[in-house]
Parts: C-alpha cells; structure tokens; sequence
C-alpha cells in the first residue's frame, strides 16, 4: 500500500511538472508542440480552457486506444485527467511569467522542454502505463501495418495541421520543439540512469 501512495505521488509530482513545462512553452510565445497547438487552438474555436482542451482529446484518444485493443494503464488516465486541470489552475493564477526579450523567451522555452523531459522520466518509471498519444501511435502502427516512426511523424503532422487550421500558436518554437524534445528527454533518462525498455508496465486490471 505504501508503494502504491508513494507511486501516485510520483505521478502527481510528474504531471504537474509536465503542465508546468508546457506553460512555459505556451508562455514563450514562440510556438507550441504540435498536439499543444492543436489544443490550443481547439480552445480558441470552441471557447474553453486549453487544460480543458487537452483533458477532452486525452478522453477520446484512450477511447480510440481501447477499441484497437491497447491496454490502459491508472498513470495514463491520470496523465488525461491531471495535466489539463494543472495547466488551467497555472494559467489561471500566472504563477509562470512572460518575458519580452527573445532570448529569455527561447531560455523559458529550453526549460520548460527539460522539465517536460524530467516530468517524463517521473512518470514514466512509475510503470502505470504510457501517455495516450503515445498509445495512439502503438494501436494505430498494429492496425495499418506501418513503422512507428513513421505513424509518430504523421500523428504528429495531422496534429500540428488542425492546430493550424483553427488559430492555434504555431510558430519557431514548434520546430525547436520539434527538433529538442527527443535529445532533451534522453539526456533526462541518461542523468537518472533510466532505461524505458526495461520498464514493465502494469495495466489497470492488474495487481498493482
């Protein structure tokens, strides 16, 4: 019982360093990730929160997930419902600030990139399931046959072209983004001695 608490507190502790991470990308105002820009832009066109946006996609992407038959861990449904409702109470109460200049503006947005990376690693190696998106990719690379780098580039496209469809902030820092998120990650698992081949994921439906 002790372990499963101090696991949901890792948890916690990951996504709200994830939504941290990501309001400062937001508050960069450089350009967002492309599934960012496209909750962004979702928020824009339907008038609601971006947290709001993000929980909303999250739902239907584990949904999409189920019905190709991937498994659905407690850490992936936390991950949905968790760091929408953190970006939105951050947001809310600007407890992260903007800057003008635009080498403060690209610095905010490397580390909010590295705190995503570390937010990662915390949640990842908890091993209560993988975030939904990355889900998608796995469901939808069994169902058509095709490479998973090539299934994650082409979700990614569709993502960044509606985020730009419907206003969404796209710009430079989508392509830094773009570029660093992956280096930046494995430098994170390099620094904690992290290996996520070697995680075995438990599924909701499994003892804990």
């Amino acid at each position: 019982m002790k372990k499963i608490a101090l696991n949901i507190i890792k948890l916690m502790i990951g996504f709200f360093l994830f939504a941290v991470g990501i309001v400062m990308t937001i508050n960069s105002d450089l350009g967002l990730s492309p599934w960012d820009a496209f909750h962004n832009g979702l928020s824009k066109s339907i008038n609601i929160t971006m947290g709001q946006a993000s929980i909303g996609v999250g739902i239907i992407v584990v949904t999409v997930n189920s019905i190709f038959g991937e498994k659905v861990g407690w850490g992936t449904l936390l991950n949905v419902l968790t760091i929408g409702a953190f970006m939105d109470v951050i947001m809310f109460n600007n407890i992260i600030p903007s800057f003008q200049g635009i080498y403060l503006r690209i610095i905010m947005m490397i580390i909010g990139l590295f705190i995503i990376g570390i937010a990662t690693y915390l949640y990842l190696s908890v091993g209560w399931g993988a975030g939904p998106r990355d889900g998608l990719m796995v469901a939808l690379s069994k169902k058509i046959k095709k490479p998973v780098g090539l299934i994650r580039s082409s979700i990614e496209l569709m993502a960044l072209i509606l985020g730009y469809i419907l206003g969404g902030s796209v710009g430079i820092g989508t392509f830094i983004t773009v570029l660093c998120i992956g280096p930046i990650v494995q430098i994170v698992f390099k620094i904690f001695k992290f290996d996520v081949n070697k995680v075995e994921h438990k599924f909701i439906g499994q003892h804990l």
